[in-house]
């Protein structure tokens, strides 16, 4: 009943099923909806999902390419659906728990550089990869090393900044 009458007095807004927001307000914009990756992430915390970003979004994200996902898309470790979220809907693919199983960060590299091909890594790419991670998300890069196919391996041990760019 608590949620109910917050619901009615407008403090709080529904999202999703069982998804809750506080509504901001912008003085030009009006009211601001939740960001997708916030949605995401609390799918991701009420169901037990782990996710990761798709590889055209993370070479997005870390600057690899300039092409923006039209659709909103995470991989999950859990079998494929979509929620609806007012206009947009967010979907969830199955990963293989090898490709979900490296670092948050690391995950990331990978991902982006799987998007880029194995024939496009320059090293001008991976230079900028290596000057955008912090030295705690490259040495965890090895670690991670495990998890990434091996044509990967020379360029993420340079990222990390372990040898010269392959």
């Amino acid at each position: 009943m608590a949620i109910q009458r917050l619901l009615q007095a407008g403090k709080l807004r529904r999202v999703a099923r069982g998804l809750y927001d506080v509504p901001r307000k912008h003085p030009l914009l009006g009211e601001l909806s939740a960001s997708s990756d916030a949605i995401a992430a609390a799918i991701a915390r009420r169901d037990g999902i782990r996710l990761q970003t798709t590889e055209a979004a993370a070479a997005n994200l870390l600057n690899l390419s300039e092409q923006v996902p039209g659709r909103i898309v995470y991989d999950a470790d859990r079998r494929r659906r979509s929620v609806k979220v007012g206009q947009r809907t967010i979907e969830f693919r199955e990963r293989s728990r090898r490709k979900m199983a490296a670092g948050q960060t690391s995950g990331l590299v990978m991902a982006g550089l799987r998007a880029v091909g194995r024939q496009h890594v320059t090293p001008e790419r991976l230079a900028h990869l290596r000057k955008l991670l912090k030295p705690a998300d490259r040495r965890r890069l090895l670690q991670d090393l495990r998890y990434a196919p091996a044509w990967m391996h020379a360029h993420l041990r340079f990222i990390a900044g372990e040898k010269k760019p392959a």
